[in-house]
Parts: C-alpha cells; sequence; structure tokens
C-alpha cells in the first residue's frame, strides 16, 4: 500500500530532529559534523507506526538558510508536513522562507506544532498561538492544528502520534499507477553490491528484476535488490523512502537530482512551460530573463525565467512563463519547483509544470508572438484536459503526438489517458493515424495536409502536363517540411479512399488528370516512333536522339519520351538505349523459339542470332534477365520454367 509521507519544516534549531527522535527513537543526525554542530545539515529518515497500522515515513529537513536546496529536496513528494515553530522564538526567517517552499510545492495538508513548550508560560505561547493563526491565514495550514510539545519532557507527543494516527485513519489512498518515478537524493557504494540510490517514490511501482532509466542521461540498469526503511523487499510503490540496488551502474555516472524511472516514461529538455508565482514578499520586479536557481525534485539546475508576454514581473503576479535551463531535466507535467534568486540566494517563487515537458522555445519579439503565448498560456493553466491535449496535437504540427508522448505531457498515464482521449477521438477533434503506434493528430492540421498534399500534386501537374503523376516519397517531400510518414500515410490513404488522389501503379495523380499531348507534342511523338522502328534492332542512344530531334527543347523530348515509355509504345532496354515495343516482342519470341530446340544461348550465340554487336547485345541480354525470361548460368543463359 502507498505510505504516507511526513516532512518537517521550520527554521534552524526550533526541534525538529527532536521531535522526530522523541516520536520514534530514531536519530535523524547522522552525519559527525551535524552531531557535532547540533543542526541538521542532509536530509534524515525515519519511520513511525500508527496506532492504525499503517507506516508513516518521515523526512527531515535542514532549518538553517545555507541548506535550503536540501530542504527543497526533501520536501519533493511529501504528503503532510509538520510546521515545527519553536514557543520562545516564535516565527523567524526561515519559518517564512520554508512555508513559502510548502506551498509553492502543492503541499496540501499539515500540522503546526508549537516546540520547547517547557521553556515559556502560558501567556506566552498563548500569543505565540495567535501569531501563528495570523501568519496561516488563507493557506494550506489555515485550520491545521497547534499542537505545543515538549520533546524534552514528553508533553503533548501522545497528541502528535494520535492526530497522525487520525489523519492516516481518513487518509483518501489513491490508486497505485502510471511508470515508476524516484528522485535521487543519494548515491553511495556498498562493497559487494554495488550502487545504491535513494529517494521517495513518487509514482508507479517496480520490483526486483526489472529495468529502469537514470534519467537524463541514456544509462539503463537492472534493479538487483530494494529496501524500504532497511528491510529487504520485492516490489515497491509510491510513497515510499526508498534504497535500490542497481546492477551495472557506476556511483561516478549518477548524481542527485537525476531521477530513477521507467524507460521511456520521462522526457529530458532544457525548456519547461511553467505556472509561475513570484512571491509577494519580493522587493523589486523580476526581469526577463533573470538567471535563477530552479529547484526539481531533489535538483538544483541553473536556468533563466523567460517572461513572454512583459519585460518584467511585478512582485505577487502569477504568470505563465518558459525557463530555460543550463542543464537537462526530466520532469511530468504537474511537477512542482521551486525558484531560488542567483545571487544573493533566497527564495523568490515557484509553481508547476503545465504539460508540455517538450516545447519549442517561445518567441516574444512581435505583438503577434506575445499575444499567442498569452492564448497558449491561458489553455495551459486554465484549460480542461481535452483542451490541452488538443493544443499539444495543434503545436505538434504534421508530426503529431504518440500516446506516449501525449502521456509525458500531461502527467496521465495507461487507461487513465485511454479514458481521457475517448470523447476528443469520438467527437473527430483528432484523429488516430497509426493505431500500432497510437500515433494522433488533430483533426484540422490533417485536414490542413490533405489540402497541401492535392495542391502539390495540382501544381506539379501543372508544370509537368506530359507527367502521369509522383511516387509518394516525392509527394511527401514536396510538401516542404517535416512531417510524419505516419501522418502523411493516413492523410494520403483518406485522400485515395474518397478518390480525390488515385494511383496508378507507384504513381499517385490527382483524379481527372490524364496526360495530354499538344499539336507539337503529338507531332514529336509520331516522329520519334518513326524513329524507333526505321531504325530496328541497332537503336540509337538517347543522345542520338537528342541530336536528331535538336529543333525540339531537350526537355519536350525527353518528357515525350516518357509518355511512350509510359504508354508502352517503347521498351526501356538500359539508361541508354530504347525500342520500338513491336520490335523487342518479336526478338523475344526468336530467342525463346531457339532456346527451347536448344536449350541455352551464350552471347557469341545471341549474337549470331541477331546479328547484333556487343553495345546492344548484352543491354538485350540483361534485359531478358530483367523480364525473368532467361536465367543466367556462367556464360550461358537458359530459360525461365514457366517460359
Amino acid at each position: 500500500m502507498r505510505e504516507i509521507v511526513l516532512g518537517t519544516a521550520g527554521h534552524v534549531d526550533h526541534g525538529k530532529t527532536s521531535l522526530i527522535r522523541a516520536l520514534t527513537g530514531i536519530e535523524t543526525d547522522r552525519l559527525k559534523e551535524e552531531k557535532k554542530r547540533g543542526i541538521t545539515i542532509e536530509l534524515g529518515f525515519a519511520h513511525l507506526d500508527l496506532p492504525c497500522g499503517h507506516r508513516l515515513g518521515i523526512v527531515d529537513v535542514p532549518g538553517h538558510e545555507k541548506f535550503v536546496k536540501n530542504m527543497v529536496a526533501g520536501a519533493t513528494g511529501m504528503d503532510l508536513v509538520a510546521f515545527i515553530i519553536a514557543a520562545d522564538e516564535g516565527i523567524m526567517p526561515q519559518t517564512v522562507e520554508h512555508f513559502e517552499i510548502c506551498r509553492l510545492l502543492g503541499v496540501k495538508q499539515g500540522m503546526i506544532i508549537l516546540t520547547k513548550k517547557d521553556m515559556v508560560d502560558e501567556d506566552w505561547l498563548e500569543m505565540v498561538e495567535e501569531e501563528i493563526r495570523e501568519f496561516c491565514e488563507d493557506s494550506f495550514l489555515e485550520e491545521a492544528p497547534i499542537i505545543p510539545v515538549s520533546s524534552i519532557t514528553g508533553e503533548g507527543i501522545d497528541i502528535v502520534l494520535n492526530t497522525l494516527d487520525e489523519f492516516v485513519r481518513q487518509h483518501q489512498f489513491k490508486e497505485v499507477f502510471g511508470p515508476f518515478r524516484l528522485p535521487v537524493d543519494r548515491i553511495f557504494a556498498m562493497k559487494g553490491f554495488g550502487a545504491v540510490v535513494t529517494g521517495t517514490s513518487i509514482s508507479g511501482r517496480v520490483s526486483v528484476g526489472e529495468d529502469l532509466r537514470i534519467y537524463p542521461t541514456d544509462q539503463v540498469a537492472k534493479v538487483r535488490g530494494i529496501q524500504v526503511h532497511s528491510a529487504a523487499v520485492e516490489t515497491v510503490e509510491a510513497g515510499h523512502r526508498t534504497a535500490i540496488n542497481l546492477q551495472g551502474v557506476d556511483t561516478a555516472t549518477v548524481e542527485r537530482g537525476m531521477v530513477i524511472a521507467t524507460p521511456g516514461s520521462l522526457q529530458e529538455n532544457y525548456m519547461l512551460d511553467c505556472r509561475f508565482l513570484y512571491l509577494g514578499s519580493n522587493e523589486k520586479a523580476l526581469k526577463h530573463r533573470s538567471r535563477v536557481r530552479v529547484h526539481l525534485g531533489t535538483a538544483e539546475i541553473l536556468g533563466r525565467i523567460s517572461l513572454l508576454d512583459r519585460d518584467e514581473l511585478e512582485p505577487g503576479q502569477e504568470v505563465g512563463v518558459q525557463i530555460l535551463l543550463e542543464k537537462p531535466i526530466a520532469v511530468w507535467s504537474g511537477d512542482h519547483f521551486v525558484v531560488r534568486s542567483y545571487s544573493p540566494v533566497a527564495t523568490i517563487g515557484g509553481g508547476e509544470i503545465i504539460g508540455n515537458v517538450s516545447p519549442r522555445k517561445r518567441k516574444r519579439l512581435t505583438e503577434s508572438d506575445r499575444t499567442y503565448n498569452q492564448e497558449v498560456f491561458q489553455i495551459l493553466m486554465e484549460g480542461s484536459l481535452e483542451d490541452r491535449t488538443l493544443m499539444f496535437l495543434k503545436e505538434s504540427g504534421a508530426h503529431g503526438l504518440t500516446f506516449d508522448d501525449l502521456a509525458i505531457r500531461l502527467g496521465l498515464f495507461g487507461k487513465h489517458l485511454k479514458k481521457a482521449l475517448n470523447d476528443p477521438i469520438s467527437t473527430k477533434k483528432m484523429v488516430v493515424v497509426d493505431s500500432a503506434s497510437q500515433r494522433y493528430v488533430d483533426v484540422e492540421i490533417a485536414e490542413k495536409t490533405k489540402l497541401e498534399i492535392l495542391e502539390s500534386l495540382k501544381k506539379y501537374h501543372a508544370s509537368h502536363p506530359l507527367q502521369v503523376g509522383l511516387v509518394r516519397e516525392e509527394l511527401r517531400l514536396s510538401l516542404g517540411k517535416s512531417i510524419d510518414q505516419k501522418v502523411f500515410t493516413y492523410c494520403l490513404n483518406e485522400l485515395l479512399r474518397k478518390n480525390e488522389v488515385v494511383q496508378e501503379e507507384s504513381m499517385l495523380h490527382l483524379a481527372g488528370h490524364e496526360v495530354a499531348l499538344k499539336a507539337d507534342e503529338e507531332e514529336l511523338q509520331q516522329e520519334l516512333l518513326a524513329w524507333y522502328v526505321t531504325s530496328g534492332l541497332s537503336t540509337p542512344t538517347v543522345r542520338d536522339t537528342m541530336e536528331k530531334f535538336s529543333e525540339y527543347s531537350e526537355k519536350m523530348v525527353k518528357q515525350v519520351l516518357d509518355v511512350l515509355l509510359r504508354e508502352g509504345k517503347l521498351v526501356k532496354i538500359s539508361e541508354t538505349l530504347y525500342y520500338d515495343k513491336g520490335l523487342i516482342d518479336k526478338l523475344v519470341a526468336q530467342v525463346t523459339e531457339v532456346m527451347k530446340k536448344e536449350g541455352e544461348i551464350d552471347a557469341p550465340g545471341f549474337k549470331n542470332l541477331t546479328g547484333l554487336t556487343r553495345k546492344f547485345s548484352i543491354p538485350i541480354l540483361e534485359y531478358l534477365d530483367r523480364i525473368k525470361l532467361t536465367i543466367r548460368v556462367g556464360d550461358k543463359r537458359i530459360l525461365r520454367k514457366k517460359a
């Protein structure tokens, strides 16, 4: 069953680690420096078995301002926050910053624990509680219980335990679905086992023996072993504090911030479309392309905020932005992030990935660009699931998107995504262009592509009136843009089905198109036929023909020759030799008769039979092989069985 993850938050030295020790008996400060200095530097982990039978995973985060990035990493995957405030000090700078971070990361529920109760009197305690209530107004902690405790005397600890138990009893456990994901917060090697990565699993499930990919790299590793709270398990689900032993991975190639996930479930990118809140506590406006520190999962990556419809963002404003990262990252739609200023370092905002995890770089140079950006982000931020799906398909153009592409962009997988796509498919707002690969395209894009195919054929017929049409690949390339092969095939097949386009052998042309010779072309055709008939088996080369009919343009001669070949009046023996069809038919009959009597024929025998030189006899013999009349055996040729 999915485990609930409780995370701590609060100012340095307000008693987060002491509270966890009092609740669980587990010491989360494991580093020598942490014990020496009495503060948490790295993430600490514990667990608590509740009376209801559920096990609560606990993440202890640092409170010191220098280690806020570690706090952000620990807040990833947090279901419930224990917001710690020391009664003797009240709300402090990191109290405020941790509060904002939890809000930006989408934490929805929590409790407020007022520590060090034993150090203040009742009047002071009441005053601090009133200050906290005022601070939490209109926030996710507005209705949260405030529980005064003393980790030294143990007073209030049982109330915390019972409150947590009641929360879990009432919690609606969601079905574990979708691919497995685990943002890495630690990497180390164990002698005899190899690389071990740890983190909080935030979706799906994985079992021993399965493959996982290390994003954003191309490394794929097999799961050799899994531990949850130091106990070996065969399978782990979302919500558990997890250690995974990966087979065949060097610890030097894995780092904090990477994501271990089901292969094919993520797509790495340098650009992210986001909903971004610039905190009202900031003192000045944020300028376009400001360099910032972006915290996503357990990763901290430098990047720039691209304001798509303005040059500055005022404190308190929430808008759609594109974040341009200096290193690639792999995320899902719906993932939350925190942004801290580059220097001096402070939390200035954050938000949510809103759909397109592989967007194009958005322009903002013209008024038209900015208007388009506003329309797109209005859909991303306020539109329905169907609206966002159709927008992604429109932006993908004639390339379309696969089921897996849409899953990553929407953060929705399997049967949940199939159900979401039923309506737009049944109402023909999007079409399935290939059921095998599950590739989709927006219906308006499909209709536009069909019109482009028809227009391309129309232009070709106008400039090449004596040609039947184009082969498929030539037609696809003539559209002059990147178009997925499956999308092109779907659109073309629709036109063929409706008889708007006709296929003759390998050639495609518009319905009703016929090769019609003009008077001078008709005259040239008759002259060419007479020329080849009178030349006999010592036929002229194509170059000879061009010189003979030099009063016509070379283009016209070539086109009329192509018509004669297509109509079967001439036969192409080689690239340079054409023959009158009647002459070749007689020669084929003559050769067949001789070979039936003699059983075979060689080059000298063919020369004696026809009186032709090697220049003509060799190409004709190869032609007879090509039409499967004869087959070469050594220096001789024999009739194929069907002949």
